[in-house]
């Protein structure tokens, strides 16, 4: 079995200022290494499924943050970017039987988490297809795409109970939920031990079912929280402004939005 892992920072246990998730602060060092012992645990969990090979991409701001030495040998790692539309999920394909996204966490406008936002702090909102769109829905549906099961998300609770049923086999493991600039975590080790199980639990199930058919069209809508990012970032091809602050994008390729998501947000 062959699995891939999308990981983040703000949607881990412990995270709850902007400071811990920037290496340049003197905070970062404990929540990288926490996000580096849930990525484990769900790698832990994935080879208790009949998990070989897990690949994994580190999907946070410069994608330095994970430390494979202490992940199991048959990972790898992807760091740093190459510019590929997949960002976040950059490196899933066809040959993979499942994926799995760690550390993930509320839409830009959502109360779960006070680090909600959607790919960068410029959105006030993101909408697919009309609904509030996070970086989960973005990526995982990247993963479905390419014909890729998406199984497993653990992060806040707003973002578990808003997506667990997105998908026919998802399980969610929520570790903290948010109201306001407030988290209330459970306990670091607690949350590394859900996440194992929850990994293992979700790779046994019958993965051929566990994909959603794509819809056959995409309305990408983003408003901004100033309204010079709407006037500029609607000269990307395929966008209109649509209003002071919000720019729209209607597409039948889905490659087009995960495109666009680099350059619009």
């Amino acid at each position: 079995m062959r699995v891939f892992i999308s990981a983040d920072i703000e949607g881990i246990t412990t995270t709850t200022l902007w400071e811990e998730c920037n290496r340049t602060q003197a905070v970062y060092a404990a929540a990288a290494q926490q996000m580096t012992n849930e990525v484990k645990a769900a790698c832990e969990g994935a080879i208790a499924a009949g998990a070989e090979f897990i690949l994994v991409k580190d999907a946070h701001a410069s994608g330095t943050n994970l430390d494979i030495r202490q992940l199991p040998r048959c990972v790898e790692l992807i760091r740093s970017g190459c510019g590929h539309p997949y960002t976040m999920a950059y490196g899933v394909d066809q040959g993979f039987d499942a994926a799995m996204f760690i550390g993930y966490h509320s839409a830009a406008g959502r109360n779960g988490n006070p680090l909600s936002h959607t790919f960068s702090q410029k959105p006030f909102e993101v909408r697919l297809n009309g609904q509030l769109c996070s970086e989960f829905t973005l990526f995982s549906l990247v993963a479905n795409y390419e014909k890729v099961p998406p199984v497993l998300l653990t992060g806040d609770k707003a973002l578990c109970e808003e997506n667990a049923g997105m998908y026919p086999l998802l399980k969610t493991v929520a570790v903290k939920e948010g109201f306001g600039s407030m988290t209330r975590s459970i306990h670091p080790e607690l949350a590394c031990e859900r996440i194992k199980a929850a990994a293992q639990a979700a790779l046994t199930q019958d993965l051929s079912k566990g994909l959603i058919q794509m819809p056959e069209k995409f309305v990408f809508e983003i408003t901004y929280k100033e309204h010079a990012n709407a006037v500029s970032m609607s000269y990307y091809p395929g966008f209109a402004l649509v209003g002071e602050r919000t720019i729209r994008m209607e597409t039948s390729d889905y490659v087009d939005v995960v495109r666009a998501v680099k350059f619009v947000l």
